[in-house]
């Protein structure tokens, strides 16, 4: 069993930062990559970014120049920093893990943008 804790979430106003963190523990055998998605109220859940395990990245281009992913192997977690933060940001974002055979989700944590 795998469980992802995720944190970082809040209320921020245009233009602030957050930081979001997920956590990987339990059974974790080949992992193939981490990442975010997020859901707004309405729409479809959308990946906001992942890294594999070697290091390689993919963002969503809503986010790119704005949004950093970055993980610790060695802790199994993942990183989420994002900058420049705008209203249609605002979602529930939700921790992701794949391996090869499986994906494991988080519960997610709302991120709110407004003044």
């Amino acid at each position: 069993q795998v469980q992802l804790v995720e944190s970082g979430g809040g209320l921020v106003q245009p233009g602030g930062s957050l930081r979001l963190s997920c956590a990987a523990s339990g059974s974790i055998f080949s992992i193939y990559a981490m990442g975010w998605y997020r859901q707004a109220p309405g729409k479809q859940r959308e990946l906001v970014a992942a890294i594999t395990s070697g290091g390689s990245t993919n963002y969503a281009d809503s986010v790119k120049g704005r949004f950093t992913i970055s993980r610790d192997n060695a802790k199994n977690t993942v990183y989420l920093q994002m900058n420049s933060l705008k209203p249609e940001d605002t979602a529930l974002y939700y921790c992701n893990l794949a391996t090869i055979s499986y994906d494991y989700w988080g519960q997610g944590t709302q991120v709110t943008v407004s003044s």
